[in-house]
């Protein structure tokens, strides 16, 4: 990591690239806390000049701080070299289909601010990214300490490409014309702003903060306004060649299905993703008249109520969720052969009204060997796991 003062920017992607050792000493104290120079020679096996210089260099970035003496080993107490949670800011941005959320976490994952407005994202780039900005703002006023910002992580409804993160592809983002608009939020904040598909951060999130945290093989599927899933293989996430691994939503189910926003028919989106549930909802009222859906206007958010209470309708509707969903996550698990499978947005607050249908389905069309491997659970994070991940993804620990 090159030596910048803590006011200055820092890209820490750029920085882990030049400067390996440095970044895996400065990870080595994030994740003890508090380290002694002869503690990180001792599990490095460097050298202690070699310890010594880069610590230096730590030092000199205000993320680590020597904080007194610590216990002696029958020589001098050595000094103790303590990772500063709160030297820099990072805000997280979760750029959904239908909203924007923004978090402001410290170097250590804790949200010390949130904000969240919907808005029509994959229609209007313009006000998203306007909006991104207002939040963002928003967030670093509430926090009032006036700590400078790390970078900003930002994720999208649509694949990434790591070689070119400026570029959104118009076929799922058409009104962004391909562009991410990466320059004018980095001027805007004075900070590096990193860009990369959401289902990948909510695994990020998940592998750090969530139920991914002793796991080196799992897969996060987010079921949303669409579906996508962020792999991680061996601890690191995986993108494939151009950055579209985990677009689970474009598998098909039905060929003579509905179209898809993709140009295909019949994708796993057409059947689970929001819309199509609303659909479905009210495709069933004449057969459930009893039920608190038969009337009204339904929403996501009053179906999943209605789900958790185990209204009928609601629950048929869940079940056809499970059947669906439950073809591509046996096929995830046959190929793949995750830990877990951990299942995120909108629909994870259902817990086991989803898991247990789900886990039936995916029963019926697994392997033995590969789903007794695996367990299938919802998030541990809710809501913010995705914003939490875009944040994580910044941070110098991360990287």
């Amino acid at each position: 990591m090159e030596t910048k003062a803590p006011s200055q920017t820092v890209d820490p992607v750029a920085e882990a690239r030049g400067r390996p050792l440095a970044d895996s000493v400065l990870e080595l104290i994030w994740r003890a806390k508090q380290l002694s120079r002869a503690d990180i020679a001792r599990r490095t096996g460097l050298s202690r000049s070699t310890v010594s210089e880069i610590v230096a260099q730590l030092l000199e970035t205000g993320l680590v701080a020597e904080v007194g003496d610590g216990p002696s080993r029958g020589g001098r107490r050595p000094i103790v070299l303590e990772f500063q949670d709160g030297a820099c800011r990072i805000l997280g941005v979760d750029a959904g289909a239908t909203h924007v959320s923004v978090a402001l976490t410290d170097l250590r994952g804790r949200i010390l601010a949130w904000e969240s407005a919907r808005h029509p994202v994959r229609e209007d780039p313009t006000g998203t990214r306007a909006l991104i900005r207002t939040l963002g703002d928003a967030c670093r006023r509430e926090a009032g300490d006036g700590r400078p910002l790390l970078g900003v992580g930002m994720a999208v409804p649509s694949p990434v490409d790591p070689r070119h993160p400026d570029r959104v592809p118009e076929v799922v983002l058409p009104a962004w014309e391909g562009s991410s608009g990466i320059g004018e939020l980095q001027a805007h904040f004075g900070a590096p702003v990193l860009i990369d598909n959401d289902a990948n951060l909510g695994a990020v999130a998940e592998h750090w903060w969530g139920g991914g945290r002793d796991l080196d093989d799992f897969t996060y599927i987010k079921v949303a306004t669409g579906v996508g899933a962020g792999h991680v293989v061996r601890g690191e996430i995986y993108r494939g060649s151009t950055g579209v691994a985990g677009e689970l939503g474009h598998i098909t189910i039905d060929p003579n299905g509905a179209p898809c926003v993709c140009g295909n028919r019949g994708c796993l989106t057409t059947v689970v993703g929001t819309q199509a549930l609303l659909q479905r909802a009210l495709q069933l009222r004449d057969e459930y008249p009893e039920s608190v859906l038969a009337g009204g206007e339904v929403t996501i958010a009053s179906l999943e109520d209605a789900a958790l209470a185990d209204d009928p309708l609601a629950l048929q509707v869940v079940h056809e969720v499970a059947g669906n969903l439950g073809i591509v996550v046996s096929g995830v698990l046959n190929m793949m052969n995750p830990s877990a499978v951990i299942l995120g947005g909108s629909l994870a607050r259902l817990g086991e009204r989803l898991l247990v249908p789900l886990r039936e389905a995916v029963f019926r069309r697994t392997l033995v060997s590969s789903l007794a491997a695996s367990q299938i659970r919802t998030s541990e994070l809710g809501p913010r796991d995705v914003a939490l991940g875009a944040a994580t993804h910044v941070a110098p620990e991360h990287h």
